[in-house]
């Protein structure tokens, strides 16, 4: 029992670590985004 507890804790650490890791990729990709947009529009 106390194995199937010490796994699930890891699993949902691993769950968050992963959440935290896509949404900092994704706010780098709007900031890129942000920036060819802003780039383009300067190019006018």
């Amino acid at each position: 029992m106390r194995k199937i507890v010490i796994l699930a804790t890891v699993a949902a650490a691993l769950m968050v670590s992963a959440c935290n890791t896509v949404a900092g990729v994704g706010q780098d990709v709007s900031a890129a985004g942000r920036a060819v947009t802003n780039t383009a529009k300067d190019a006018k």
